[in-house]
């Protein structure tokens, strides 16, 4: 069985609370009372134009373009149907980025202990130097699978612009 949000341009009012209820439901900090710097990276993006606001967001698609396009097989459905990545063996190639077509995956740096992780040390051109590169593992909405409630956007939206929809 497929699952995805969808959103109604119509009723978004481009207010960004999806993407502020999805940081909450995915961090184990309280981002409003924390004293350090919070990674604010919503699962989903809402996008402005002239004529229209709304969110962007996986669409777990069935036979998913990203998977497929994976080289680490890291992206795999869950048994709800649920399109998930497991960034502890992502690499950071961009493939799954690049092939989406919806523009729903980003790519993201790993933190430790409220510090960004470095990849690798990449050697310059005169093979003397090295410079420190921050590990970026792909990133995308998961339907808040942790969430027995279900997507905090949809939840969340003051408009009810956000819909789960449910393929049988």
């Amino acid at each position: 069985m497929s699952s995805f949000v969808i959103a109604n341009p119509n009723k978004c009012i481009g207010c960004r609370t999806c993407e502020i209820a999805c940081v909450v439901a995915h961090s184990e900090k309280d981002i409003f009372s924390s004293k350090v710097e919070v990674e604010f990276y919503p699962r989903l993006k809402v996008i402005k134009t002239n004529n229209v606001t709304s969110p962007v967001q996986c669409r777990h698609c069935k036979g998913a373009p990203c998977a497929k396009a994976c080289p680490k097989d890291c992206i795999s459905h869950n048994e709800e149907g649920v399109v998930l990545i497991d960034d502890t063996n992502c690499v950071g190639c961009k493939n799954c980025m690049v092939a989406c077509p919806f523009g729903a995956i980003d790519m993201i740096p790993i933190y430790d202990n409220d510090e960004k992780v470095s990849q690798q040390k990449l050697k310059v051109q005169d093979k003397s130097d090295f410079v420190l590169k921050e590990k970026l593992v792909a990133m995308k909405c998961d339907l808040c699978s942790n969430r027995k409630e279900g997507p905090a956007c949809v939840e969340k939206c003051p408009t009810k612009a956000l819909k789960l929809i449910t393929l049988a």
